[in-house]
């Protein structure tokens, strides 16, 4: 999802809630919904979490308590958070993080069924990436 379909609906008002952790989005269908931190990091569509295919996703863990450090614009379709935890190769466009607030109940769901099938804790650090060949942050 790197841009936006034709018709879809556009950020009327972005509002960062550091304290709650959560990134309030004011669409312009009149939807509004306050996307938690934790769920934007565990589902970026950054090739280090989606993979570059089906089947290469990377389960995130101990993520509950990570915060935004920055949210840059990308051209008039998308923003690109810093997360605290290092993160910050995901280009979030408007069609990606309106799916994220419409769909987080059964986004939630997906993220705590993958967890229990993996026998991981939600709060469980990220393992180390033995031999990775992707420069770390």
């Amino acid at each position: 999802m790197a841009g936006l379909q034709a018709g879809a609906p556009a950020p009327q008002n972005i509002t960062v809630h550091s304290q709650s952790r959560v990134l309030e989005i004011d669409f312009s269908d009149g939807s509004k919904f306050r996307i938690p931190f934790e769920l934007m990091r565990v589902y970026s569509p950054s090739a280090e979490v989606a993979g570059h295919g089906p089947g290469q996703e990377v389960l995130q863990t101990g993520k509950r308590d990570v915060t935004l450090s920055g949210l840059e614009p990308v051209g008039n379709y998308a923003v690109q958070p810093s997360f605290s935890d290092g993160h910050d190769t995901g280009i979030f466009s408007w069609d990606y993080l309106y799916f994220l607030g419409s769909q987080q109940n059964q986004l939630w769901a997906d993220y705590n069924a993958r967890l229990i099938a993996a026998g991981v804790d939600r709060d469980a650090p990220m393992p180390e990436k033995a031999g990775s060949s992707c420069a770390s942050h």
